[in-house]
C-alpha cells in the first residue's frame, strides 16, 4: 500500500541559503537546463508582474495573481515531454508561455476576446479551468486514455490547496488510483483559498496525507525551490510511464500576493509573514543559487529581463489590435438549438453597445 515516507514529511530542498544550508545539485540537469530553467521563471515572473498592470490601467480584467509561483509552474513543466497534457488552472494561465504560446493569447484570455482561445492538442495543453477542481477528472480521464492506447505520454493537474475540499478533486484522484493512471496531481498550497486558511479545510497534518487514501504516493516540496519542484515531478512522471499510476505532489509556500486583482488581502492574512515571505521568493532565490554556481551574470540576468520585457510589450500590443468580437458568438455557441428568445436577448444586447 502506497503511504508518504516519512523522509517526505519534510519539505524537498535543493537551493540552499549561500550561508548555513549548502546548495546541491540534481542528477542530470545540465548549465544549459539551468539557463533554460531561469529563463522560464523570469519570462512567467515578467508576465505577472506586467498583468498586474494592465489590469490597473483597465486594458485586461480581472487577474489572477500568481507572483511566487513560478517555481511551481516553471520546475514541473520543465520535467514534462512535449507529448505530455498540462491542465491549468486559473492560477496557471501564463503556463501556456512555456509551450511557446504567444502572450498575446493568454492576455486576450483575460480580455475575454475569442483569440484567447486555442485548440488544446495545438500545445497538448487545456482549457484554463476556473471553477475550483473540475478538471481533475478530465485530466484523469485523458492519462487513462494514454494508458489504454498504450502511449508513454502522462498528464498533470494543476490546483490550489482549496481544491483538496472538493468533490471533484477526490472523484479525480480515486479515479486515476484505481485505473494507475498516467497522472501528476500537482497541489499548489499557498496556504490560502481565496481568504480561508488551510487549518479551515482539513484536519490532515499535510495535505500529501490524502495521497495515502487513494493508494498513490504523496510527496511534499518547497514550492519556492524551482530545482526540488523539478526532481520531484520528474520522479512521480517516471512513475507514471512505468505504469504506477498516479502521484500526489505538495508544494508548499505562503501566498504573498492577494488572490486576484479583486481581492484585498488584508482583512484575513497575516503581512508580517508576507513581507517575510517576499525576502526569500522563488525567482532570487534561484538567482542566488546560479550565482553561486558562476552561471548567472548581471548581463544575462538583464538581458534575460529585457527580452521578456519586450515579448510582453509586443503581446498587449497584438492582444489590442484584434478587432471586436462578434457578440452574437456567445449566442451562437451555448446550444445546438437556441431558444427563440435569443434572437431577442442579441438584438437587446447589440442596442445596449451601441451597435
Amino acid at each position: 500500500m502506497a503511504q508518504v515516507l516519512p523522509a517526505e514529511r519534510d519539505l524537498r530542498r535543493v537551493i540552499g541559503d549561500g550561508d548555513a544550508i549548502p546548495d546541491r545539485k540534481v542528477e542530470g540537469l545540465t548549465d544549459h537546463d539551468l539557463v533554460e530553467l531561469y529563463r522560464s521563471l523570469i519570462l512567467l515572473r515578467t508576465y505577472d508582474e506586467r498583468s498586474v498592470v494592465y489590469h490597473s490601467q483597465g486594458r485586461i480584467g480581472t487577474y489572477a495573481i500568481y507572483w511566487n509561483h513560478e517555481a511551481m509552474q516553471a520546475g514541473s513543466v520543465y520535467a514534462l515531454d512535449e507529448d505530455d497534457w498540462i491542465f491549468p488552472s486559473y492560477r496557471e494561465s501564463a503556463i501556456g508561455l512555456l509551450r511557446g504560446m504567444a502572450p498575446a493569447t493568454i492576455l486576450s484570455w483575460w480580455r475575454g476576446h475569442p483569440s484567447g482561445w486555442w485548440n488544446p492538442a495545438d500545445y497538448n495543453l487545456a482549457s484554463i479551468c476556473v471553477p475550483i477542481a473540475t478538471h481533475v477528472p478530465h485530466a484523469a480521464g485523458l492519462a487513462w486514455g494514454k494508458r489504454l492506447r498504450g502511449e508513454k505520454a502522462c498528464a498533470i493537474a494543476y490546483f490550489g490547496d482549496g481544491a483538496t475540499s472538493e468533490g471533484a478533486f477526490h472523484e479525480g484522484a480515486n479515479f486515476a488510483a484505481v485505473m494507475r493512471a498516467p497522472l501528476v496531481l500537482f497541489c499548489n498550497n499557498n496556504g490560502w483559498a481565496i481568504s480561508t486558511p488551510v487549518e479551515d479545510q482539513t484536519r490532515a497534518e499535510t495535505l500529501a496525507d490524502k495521497a495515502v487514501g487513494y493508494g498513490m504516493p504523496g510527496l511534499r516540496v518547497d514550492g519556492t525551490d524551482v530545482l526540488a519542484v523539478f526532481e520531484a515531478t520528474r520522479e512521480a512522471v517516471e512513475r507514471a510511464r512505468a505504469g504506477e499510476g498516479p502521484t500526489f505532489i505538495e508544494a508548499v509556500s505562503y501566498r504573498a500576493a492577494p488572490h486576484a486583482t479583486a481581492d484585498d488581502p488584508k482583512a484575513y492574512i497575516d503581512l508580517a509573514r508576507v513581507e517575510q515571505e517576499k525576502r526569500k521568493e522563488c525567482v532570487g532565490r534561484f538567482e542566488g543559487y546560479l550565482r553561486r554556481a558562476g552561471i548567472l551574470t548581471d548581463e544575462m540576468a538583464a538581458s534575460t529581463r529585457a527580452e521578456a520585457e519586450q515579448a510582453m510589450r509586443d503581446g498587449i500590443a497584438a492582444a489590442e489590435a484584434e478587432p471586436p468580437a462578434d457578440v452574437a458568438l456567445v449566442f451562437e455557441n451555448a446550444f445546438v438549438d437556441p431558444p427563440a428568445s435569443f434572437a431577442e436577448d442579441l438584438a437587446e444586447l447589440k442596442r445596449v453597445l451601441g451597435e
